[in-house]
């Protein structure tokens, strides 16, 4: 059976949307140095995102690159984008989803804590997962919003699990500023 890269998004997005009870614990891997943030203040209270629309936001950091207008999730609609950019003679199928989840942390619903690293983004912590669902080509990047939030950014493609991985970080690196400062 041959899955599509989208279906393998929707899927990631389906599962994380289930899990919004989460559990967490410590992950393995080294901090890496990133750059200063220059986030947008978070609202004085309530959810930090209320003021951000997932797909605008999806949409600006695709901008110029092939990508068609970002659509709700059907999984999370109300807090989940994604674009998938079909594949062409000389490039590879891609999605990119980002969900914006209010009272979540960073560190929660990580599935394959053998493989996920932390780090940063920009100087805002995160944990990178390749192949979060044991998947070759697919890898999320999920950051930190305070004051219990968090941002998460799934790529899943035809190209290697490393690929994705510097896909995910590139996409994650241009969604970091737009994001609530807590």
């Amino acid at each position: 059976m041959n899955t599509s890269p989208a279906t393998i998004t929707l899927a990631a997005l389906g599962t994380l949307g289930i899990m919004l009870a989460g559990c967490s614990g410590p992950v393995a891997g080294t901090a890496q140095p990133g750059k200063p943030a220059t986030s947008v203040s978070a609202p004085p209270s309530g959810n930090p995102f209320a003021a951000r629309n997932q797909c605008a936001l999806l949409d600006q950091i695709l901008a110029g690159q092939g990508f068609p207008k970002a659509t709700p999730s059907i999984a999370d609609e109300k807090r989940a984008c994604a674009s998938q950019k079909p594949s062409t003679g000389t490039t590879s199928s891609i999605d990119v989803a980002i969900a914006l989840q209010d009272g979540q942390l960073y560190t929660d619903n990580i599935l394959r804590p053998d493989t996920a690293r932390r780090g940063d983004i920009n100087g805002r912590p995160s944990i990178e997962q390749p192949s979060p669902q044991n998947t070759t080509g697919q890898c999320q990047v999920g950051m930190a919003v305070e004051p219990r939030s968090r941002a998460l950014v799934l790529v899943s493609s035809d190209l290697s699990t490393a690929e994705a991985c510097a896909q995910a970080e590139k996409y994650a690196t241009a969604l970091e500023p737009l994001l609530p400062k807590g």
